[in-house]
């Protein structure tokens, strides 16, 4: 998970603290389906001895409590999943904490942004590599499918795009105001899991360091 975030006083999108990605390994649950040309492709070895992998339940857990860190930081009530092809990271999403039975779940169910369609629209390119090429960001072939690094690029083409449409969403935003749209931040009753909220251990391969109301990518590999 990378989080964004907008900068309010100039209005320009930004991943947050660079470096700061929530990346952990996953135990495969029980029944799960393993394609064995998705995983030459990924290098990941489900079982190996030494990976450090937590329970899907856990691995959720821990980052979704970043996120719901960030929404109150910034004062949000739901955080929208960003992704290339992110309909498919959603459904995967979704079907993950239903599975893990996991009491409350900070993205929205269905809403998200799909960097795969910004990019066609403003750069011509819906493939992550291109895209970002294209964009004049610098692409790590040598990197690529990883779930840190795809999440990270995914999340810097989504600012740079949204930068670009700055004005746009500026002149929108005056027209939501003058509409009375923009009267208040939205509440919602709050009815969080406890057990989400609970000090966890940090895993050997966590990085740490705020969340943010925006996230990107799985909970790794």
């Amino acid at each position: 998970m990378v989080g964004i975030r907008q900068i309010l006083t100039n209005g320009i999108y930004t991943r947050a603290a660079v470096g700061i990605t929530h990346n952990f390994h996953v135990k495969p649950f029980e029944g799960a389906r393993l394609d064995p040309a998705s995983l030459s492709i990924t290098g990941i070895d489900p079982y190996h001895p030494l990976r450090p992998a937590l329970p899907e339940r856990d691995a959720l857990q821990r980052v979704f409590r970043e996120i719901r860190h960030a929404l109150r930081a910034y004062n949000c009530r739901r955080a929208i999943l960003v992704g290339h092809n992110a309909a498919f990271d959603l459904g995967f999403l979704n079907a993950a904490v239903t599975r893990a039975e996991v009491k409350r779940n900070p993205f929205h169910p269905f809403s998200c942004f799909d960097t795969a369609t910004l990019a066609g629209a403003a750069l011509g390119q819906t493939v992550l590599a291109k895209a970002v090429t294209v964009a004049g960001l610098e692409w790590d072939a040598r990197n690529a499918h990883s779930a840190s690094y795809d999440a990270e690029r995914t999340a810097d083409v989504f600012c740079l795009i949204c930068n670009r449409f700055r004005d746009s969403y500026r002149e929108a935003e005056e027209r939501a105001r003058a509409l009375g749209w923009l009267n208040g931040p939205p509440q919602e009753p709050s009815n969080e899991d406890p057990h989400m909220e609970s000090p966890i251990e940090a895993a050997p391969n966590e990085a740490t360091g705020p969340g943010t109301a925006g996230g990107t990518g799985g909970a790794g590999g």
